[in-house]
């Protein structure tokens, strides 16, 4: 089999590459270890930025998110039992974030890949990524039981953290960089409204606390606990409880409570590796990097990547010039290690760390404070959180 890139994964990132490319007229194949009923029901991100509700629109699977996503245009910030809500189109110029499963994406553009585009193989097992330093680079690859090759001019590494792809750059020629922090989050799914018409961000001594949704009817929650606790430990009878101790305020608001559907605990890490580019090799999405989920910024961070490729890509097929694909990883970095920093200041600012003295909680109650008081500082969090431009 041959094509002009190999795509390895379809998730978010290898899907809206697949898209971006046939509309460009580059063709491509997709590679996609699971089936297709794992890819269309694994939760993940539910958070688009203004960019990427853009660029979703730009490629026709914009109908739906129209339709059925959940457009906010701030959050509420609380502390010390206050309440602040941050206005994104008033401090940004006008842009907002929609409230979208990643799930739901997923599904538009296989449905649009399906439709219009090049082959998607599900249950196809990416073995490897050969020759990416040469001119025709390969990908072994296992389908319905039987071991093919996919032959391409370029390679899209889209598998995750722990595809294939990116053991691939030799280690001699990778700088990782990374931090592991000493909380996770006890995530939940509620078949109760939410509680707030928009994402509330708490932060509390008993530490952090986030109220988010899927739909108008089905609430997710989130718990700041220990770094390698088991969802199993706790139980319904004890989260609502605590969300609502870490979620209080001064005035009248109330968490509305329900069955608990789901329940799952969430690592926190940010990961980078460098450079994201090899040869003919791209990395891009969590194959590239990692943050942790408080700044809502993995899934946009993945369609920058993808955005940033397909332009490349387009680029030197209308003009011969390779000079974007060779810029591909340091265009991808800048905005890459925005993203990590944001993640990283939200994170820290909202998570009491276990070893947390008095003198650090009074920090993280100033720098609220200052969001708060300042729109200098309230403009940089809405920015930041509505998104970096994309490419």
């Amino acid at each position: 089999m041959r094509t002009t890139v190999g795509i390895i994964g379809a998730g978010p990132a290898g899907l809206l590459l697949a898209r971006l490319l046939h509309r460009a007229g580059i063709d491509s194949v997709v590679l996609e270890s699971r089936d297709r009923a794992y890819v269309e029901h694994r939760q993940r991100a539910g958070i688009l930025e203004q960019g990427t509700a853009d660029v979703l629109r730009a490629v026709g699977a914009g109908e739906r998110l129209d339709r059925e996503g959940l457009r906010h245009d701030g959050i509420e910030l609380r502390f010390d039992r206050r309440r602040h809500r941050v206005h994104f189109p008033g401090l940004t110029g006008g842009r907002s974030v929609w409230v979208y499963a990643q799930t739901e994406v997923c599904k538009d553009l296989i449905a649009l890949q399906l439709k219009e585009g090049g082959p998607l193989l599900f249950e196809a097992q990416a073995l490897a990524v050969e020759g990416a330093a040469g001119d025709r680079p390969r990908i072994p690859f296992r389908h319905q039981g039987r071991e093919d090759v996919l032959e391409c001019d370029y390679v899209a590494g889209c598998d995750g953290f722990w595809g294939v792809a990116r053991s691939a750059v030799p280690a001699a020629l990778s700088r990782v960089f990374e931090r592991t922090y000493p909380y996770a989050w006890l995530g939940v799914l509620a078949d109760v409204p939410p509680s707030h018409d928009e994402l509330v961000y708490a932060r509390h001594e008993r530490g952090f606390a986030l109220l988010s949704m899927r739909s108008p009817s089905v609430s997710r929650l989130y718990l700041q606990v220990p770094a390698g606790t088991d969802a199993g430990d706790w139980t319904d009878e004890a989260i609502w409880p605590e969300l609502a101790r870490r979620f209080e305020t001064d005035d009248d608001w109330r968490l509305e409570r329900g069955p608990i559907t789901q329940k799952s605990v969430t690592p926190m890490r940010s990961y980078v590796h460098e450079p994201m580019r090899h040869g003919r090799l791209f990395l891009a999405g969590d194959a590239a990097h990692i943050v942790p989920p408080t700044g809502a910024k993995g899934l946009n961070l993945a369609v920058g990547d993808v955005v940033t490729l397909a332009r490349a890509l387009a680029h030197e097929k209308e003009t011969g010039s390779p000079d974007l694909l060779d810029a591909y990883s340091a265009t991808c970095l800048r905005r890459v290690w925005q993203a990590e920093r944001f993640s990283c200041d939200m994170t820290t600012l909202l998570h009491p760390a276990p070893d947390a003295t008095a003198f650090d909680g009074r920090l993280q109650q100033a720098r609220l404070e200052r969001i708060a008081s300042s729109r200098a500082a309230e403009t940089d969090l809405a920015e930041a959180y509505t998104g970096f431009p994309l490419g």
